[in-house]
């Protein structure tokens, strides 16, 4: 089976970064904190947007007592 040189590289530097770290997750999740903290770059957030319908099932969600005209609206 051919195997790729660029994600071998990779899976080879994520166990090294795991094992520098005993392979605790919390101590991982903190390191990577620190380090976007200290990048200086703007993080921003993708969670879903309240008040929307999903998009596949048309089921209506967090919309409070609107959700009749949300149904009209929707796609």
């Amino acid at each position: 089976m051919w195997k790729d040189e660029i994600v071998e590289e990779i899976h080879q530097i994520r166990e090294a970064y795991a094992k520098s770290f005993n392979y605790d997750l919390d101590a991982i999740f903190e390191d990577l904190r620190k380090k976007e903290s200290e990048s200086g770059r703007e993080v921003v957030s993708l969670s879903r947007k309240r008040g929307l319908t999903t998009r596949w099932s048309g089921r209506v969600r967090d919309l409070g007592g609107d959700a009749e005209s949300a149904k009209r609206r929707s796609p």
